[in-house]
């Protein structure tokens, strides 16, 4: 059948265009997922529900992901591997930027689209790889040394006055002296990569003589006793309900444990500094969320939008004020009416601003591996492995790992 040459051309055209969709040449808005860990607060699902109010053709469901972040992972690298478009927006742990990049799961962002400039300086560079910006900072959070003020008249800010006020009150008021996350899991990479900043060095590329250090703070504490030996099993939840029931004149946690610690056995008889180190302040290691975008997604243009509407300022008051997390927005922390109901802030601000991010690798998941296992064998009783062996082997495994990058 004989048909016109535009008619021809047009219907080419059409066809043309449909493919380019198909290939992702065209994003055409509409409903997005929203991939991320469990909501614990319940403060998630109102700040969708402002978005999908106002966006009716291009609601966000949000998916939950299990609670735990290595199984957090688990879940959205066998969904990026499969190359699966149901995630859109993903909410990733600070440590992943670098493995999600390299593997070309996430897709770099323009800068210019986000008011990076607003937000504190420390916490976009968690979202930086290689000199792009793969994902907007969302939520960030750092370690605090928390401290009974009843029972310690000046906070500590060396490693030795932490020891003598530890040791001084175990005796006293037969109170266990100081833990932090030591069990053999990524709280214990942290809490050591914590030690070696605050004793001047810095991970992967370590230096014996600052693991030693970090590892004698925590083998000393041990042996002395003013860590006590429960402390080898404890993760966040232990050691925020050990300080909370009464059971420590000093803990390491992040500032999700100060509201708990409000309704507690300690309530009024508590404070918050920063974390100590070798010769004076320490150095905490940054933690919180970040949200990218699924290379795999079919509605990338509505998922940018998204996470500017989420990363707003507005609704970055509500991550703090509804769900307690620590914000990204430098002027939050200055704000009175926050700092008079979250009295931790100033605080917090000062340790985001000192503190450094993890190991940026794409193989930051073995660097964990094996930073944990060294430092768990150092720590296990009778606690008799000689630190400086164990932080030359360390040494060595982690200079492998980085030479194979």
């Amino acid at each position: 059948m004989f048909r016109p040459l535009s008619v021809m051309l047009v219907a080419l055209l059409v066809a043309g265009c449909a493919a380019a969709t198909e290939e992702g040449g065209e994003d055409p808005k509409g409903p997005i997922t929203f991939a991320t860990g469990r909501d614990t607060t319940g403060y998630l699902q109102p700040l969708l529900d402002r978005w999908n109010k106002a966006h009716p053709a291009q609601k966000v469901t949000l998916l939950e992901l299990p609670e735990a972040a290595d199984e957090q992972r688990a879940q959205l690298v066998a969904n990026l591997q499969a190359r699966s478009d149901r995630y859109d927006v993903l909410g990733l742990d600070v440590v992943w930027t670098a493995e999600f990049a390299d593997n070309g799961w996430i897709i770099p962002l323009e800068r210019g689209s986000f008011p990076l400039d607003r937000f504190l300086p420390p916490v976009v560079d968690t979202a930086v790889y290689k000199g792009k910006l793969w994902a907007v900072p969302y939520t960030s959070n750092a370690g605090l040394l928390y401290y009974r003020k009843d029972l310690v008249k000046k906070p500590p800010t060396t490693w030795a006055q932490l020891r003598s006020q530890a040791l001084s009150a175990t005796k006293k008021h037969d109170i266990g002296g100081y833990a932090g996350q030591l069990a053999a899991y990524e709280g214990l990479t942290v809490n050591f990569a914590e030690a070696v900043q605050s004793a001047g060095g810095t991970l992967p590329d370590l230096d014996q003589a600052k693991a030693k250090q970090a590892l004698d703070f925590f083998t000393q504490g041990l042996r002395e006793g003013w860590i006590p030996p429960q402390a080898l099993n404890y993760k966040e939840e232990e050691s925020r309900l050990a300080f909370q029931n009464g059971q420590l004149v000093f803990a390491r946690n992040w500032p999700h444990a100060y509201g708990p610690a409000t309704q507690s056995k300690v309530a009024g008889r508590f404070a918050v500094t920063r974390l100590p180190g070798l010769d004076g302040p320490g150095s905490s290691s940054l933690g919180g969320a970040n949200l990218a975008i699924s290379a795999y997604s079919k509605r990338q243009n509505t998922a940018q939008e998204f996470i500017k509407y989420f990363t707003s300022l507005e609704n970055e008051r509500r991550v703090l004020t509804e769900g307690s997390f620590p914000p990204v927005w430098a002027e939050l922390y200055d704000d009175p009416a926050l700092i008079k109901r979250f009295p931790y802030l100033p605080v917090l601000k000062e340790s985001i601003l000192a503190a450094k991010p993890r190991p940026v690798s794409a193989n930051y998941n073995q660097l964990s591996l094996v930073v944990a296992s060294a430092v768990s064998k150092a720590l296990s009783p009778p606690y008799d492995q000689s630190t400086d062996d164990v932080a030359a082997s360390m040494k060595a495994e982690l200079a492998e790992i980085v030479a194979t990058q």
